[in-house]
């Protein structure tokens, strides 16, 4: 089977159940990225399905709704903290006192340039600020130190394709990882910059990356405890719960990671300060004009 670059298909030898775009080809060798999740691989022509239209469909549509679920519960969790704040900054509501908030700024690094758009679409959505920029892999520990004393962010995310080849190594050895020892020396090189967990939050990782190693550079979150693969969008669901958690409580990690599409199997961390601090009182532009 003749595929091109670009192209959506599927492998017959894992009984097609991801969906992969197929980034570069040479010969029979065919370079593929998971569509939805964050998992790159290698492939034979032959053993490659092109998705059909209407298996396309009915992919798509089995995807939206498992991403408009997380985004309800990430929402309903948002209502609760926002009922939270808003009873805390006004003593009960016993007092009609006005406030603002001052938002956690985001970095977010990501290999692939589809996903870093899909990502910044849902940042806006819940309303995070956001910086993102689109880097392969190799050259994400080159860059993140000026990056972080330009822009400044109190989250930054790590993230883009990777894989754990059995034949390269066991598990335990980063270098049969196509991508984690390069999140590693990201996070390392971002925390010579801000060494404090709590000045500066990280998640790192991908699909299947080096855990342990994340943790250890340190990074607040990482990516997979279990070697599995994680959704495209689960690293923004991470920066959405610590940005909007006031900065005098904890996130524990199951807090952080219900609202993910892959949960603790794929995604793990210590717990972490939020990042949202709220101040009073808010003045409208006709108040200000006065002073």
């Amino acid at each position: 089977m003749n595929v091109t670059t670009g192209e959506l298909v599927t492998r017959n030898s894992y009984h097609n159940d991801i969906l992969f775009r197929v980034i570069h080809i040479k010969e029979n060798y065919v370079l593929l990225h998971g569509e939805d999740v964050r998992l790159v691989a290698d492939a034979d022509q032959e053993d490659l399905q092109i998705v059909e239209k209407r298996d396309l469909e009915r992919y798509r549509k089995k995807e939206k709704e498992k991403e408009d679920y997380s985004y309800r519960l990430f929402r309903q969790d948002y209502q609760l903290m926002k009922e939270k704040r808003e009873y805390e900054s006004t003593e009960g509501y016993q007092q009609d006192s006005s406030y603002f908030q001052i938002p956690a700024r985001v970095l977010h690094l990501d290999g692939d340039r589809l996903y870093l758009k899909k990502c910044i679409d849902v940042y806006q959505r819940i309303g995070l600020q956001v910086h993102g920029v689109h880097l392969s892999e190799k050259d994400m520990p080159l860059e993140i130190a000026g990056l972080v004393k330009k822009i400044q962010p109190d989250i930054i995310i790590i993230t883009g394709h990777d894989a754990y080849s059995r034949n390269k190594g066991i598990k335990s050895d980063i270098s049969a990882y196509r991508h984690s020892k390069y999140f590693v020396e990201t996070v390392r090189e971002a925390r010579q910059v801000v060494p404090h967990l709590d000045q500066l939050v990280i998640f790192a990782g991908a699909c299947q990356s080096h855990f342990e190693s994340l943790i250890r550079a340190g990074a607040n979150f990482a990516s997979s405890p279990s070697r599995i693969n994680i959704h495209a969008l689960d690293p923004v669901y991470i920066a959405a719960k610590i940005a909007y958690t006031p900065f005098m409580d904890k996130v524990s990690v199951w807090e952080a990671l219900r609202n993910t599409m892959t949960g603790a199997k794929g995604l793990g961390g210590v717990e972490t300060r939020g990042l949202l601090r709220t101040g009073m009182p808010y003045l409208k532009e006709e108040e200000t004009e006065n002073y």
